[in-house]
């Protein structure tokens, strides 16, 4: 008789499955104002569920495998609401939900990096009450498989948390929220070293034709990778680094840097698309206005730069299909740093530079003159901030005029390389250096000087008479000479592709 109790119970148990939201649907929420906002979770198979917040109710029916949602209508911006979830007899109550602007910030280590890095940190702290900016922090790892459920909680801005949000996420928002007057929910997906290829879908990648170069050279690397060599290597280099950390312990000096782990290096990249469906698709399909991308860094190298204007592209392309809709999305260009990846570094912001011009409610914040030089990580992050939101407010909520220069055709006349802007814009210059050099059919690259007419600019050297390409800003440390009207730097460009 107990047994039969025992089973009895069990069975009971089994049938019903708890009400289950994402951890995205937990108090201190932000949801998306005026569009469609999806409510979804996990229940019993069949079992009806009830979504109620602002006024506005929503039905659905939990299908074979127990996922359920619910569609609201558009919900206007407000303050603290109350959102309920119920299915038959048990409810979710998620408190302190406001509705207003929700913007998604991926990318590698300077998007991860904090406010409590960022300059002026204590000035910046003291300042940071505003509790209705709030940002949900993505705390899962790489998959090697799509995963449904999300890991974070929403954190309201305060001067005892902002030194734990995306300090360029931050900053953006503040700037929205200022001058929109709405509340701002931040989602924060990054991961530090990660490359872009490990953010996208690994199927969509190797769909794509432009990609089969890339894949060609990846699995190159990988057959030359020996787990076993990296690991006795590591080894190797712990033990010295333990040994040089210890001595610099007693003469009272700073540690060596430690060594890292390549394998676990590895794996916390993800391979090809481990971090989409660790740290994406958990994200899905929660209502965003748009997306902020700062990555780059990590597909510097030779074997990744070439292709990176294709995966830039196809990550918008693919993230918009799995939302459903087109949403915008801007991202940060690489900015002056001494990076000894030389050319590479070039060519992926050239990628960032390409991508904008082909993917349609695109922006890119240009930052050549606010990097540094021996850190990789620059600490203004204000100014990063500042540009996207100046993309947001002018391209997106019509607040303020908005440009971004681009390079639109040029053709070589009267001994000079003619380059039409998609603008007009402003030369500066306090030195020499104009940021222009022009070449002949020999590839060597010259000095040049520029007049600047409208959307025209008229580069020459007296060194080249048959000038045929020329280049601006092409360094890892460029002059930055060129200005949009707001007083932003024009991208790098170049009219060869040698």
């Amino acid at each position: 008789m107990r047994l039969l109790t025992l089973f009895s119970l069990f069975a009971a148990g089994a049938a019903h499955a708890a009400l289950e939201l994402p951890a995205l649907f937990s108090d201190h929420a932000v949801l998306q104002r005026d569009q469609t906002v999806p409510v979804w979770g996990w229940a019993t198979p069949g079992q009806e569920m009830t979504v109620a917040v602002a006024g506005q109710t929503g039905k659905a029916t939990a299908d074979a495998a127990g996922k359920w949602r619910v569609d609201l209508s558009k919900l206007d911006a407000q303050g603290p609401q109350t959102l309920t979830v119920t299915a038959g007899q048990e409810t979710k109550t998620i408190q302190d939900v406001l509705i207003g602007e929700v913007w998604l910030g991926s990318g590698q280590s300077n998007m991860a990096m904090q406010v409590s890095r960022a300059k002026d940190y204590e000035k910046e702290q003291a300042a940071a009450n505003f509790p209705q900016v709030r940002m949900f922090v993505e705390k899962s790892g790489a998959s090697p498989t799509a995963k449904d459920r999300a890991t974070g909680t929403w954190v309201v801005c305060t001067p005892e948390t902002v030194g734990a949000f995306s300090a360029t996420a931050y900053f953006f928002g503040r700037e929205i929220h200022q001058a929109l007057q709405v509340p701002v929910g931040l989602i924060n997906s990054s991961v530090g070293g990660t490359p872009i290829e490990s953010w996208i879908a690994a199927d969509v990648q190797k769909a794509q034709p432009e990609l089969k170069g890339f894949f060609a050279g990846q699995e190159r690397l990988n057959k030359a990778f020996d787990p076993v060599q990296a690991k006795a290597v590591y080894e190797k280099q712990l033990a010295a680094y333990k040994g040089a950390a210890k001595k610099a312990k007693a003469e009272g000096k700073p540690a060596p840097r430690a060594p890292r782990d390549p394998i676990a290096t590895r794996e916390r990249k993800g391979d090809i698309g481990g971090l989409f469906n660790g740290k994406i698709a958990p994200l899905i399909p929660y209502a965003i206005r748009g997306a902020l991308w700062y990555q780059g860094e990590a597909n510097s190298v030779p074997e990744k730069a070439p292709f990176y204007q294709h995966h830039l592209a196809l990550l918008a392309k693919d993230w918009r299909a799995r939302w459903g809709y087109e949403f915008p999305i801007a991202w940060v260009q690489l900015p002056n740093y001494k990076s000894s990846r030389g050319e590479g570094w070039m060519r992926v912001r050239e990628g960032e530079m390409k991508a904008v011009q082909s993917v349609p409610h695109s922006g890119m914040a240009v930052t050549l003159d606010i990097g540094d030089e021996k850190d990789i990580h620059p600490k203004n992050k204000q100014e990063v901030g500042r540009r996207l939101a100046l993309w947001a407010l002018g391209s997106i909520y019509g607040k303020e005029a908005f440009s971004l220069p681009l390079p639109v055709k040029h053709e070589v006349k009267d001994g000079a390389v003619v380059v039409t802007l998609s603008e007009a814009c402003l030369y500066k210059s306090n030195s020499a250096e104009t940021g222009f050099v022009v070449a002949g059919a020999d590839k060597a690259w010259h000095p040049a000087k520029v007049t600047l007419k409208g959307k025209t600019l008229v580069i020459s050297s007296k060194d080249v008479t048959e000038p045929v390409a020329a280049r601006y800003a092409w360094e890892e440390m460029p002059a930055v000479t060129l200005w949009n009207k707001q007083g932003v730097p024009v991208t790098q460009f170049r009219t060869d592709d040698w």
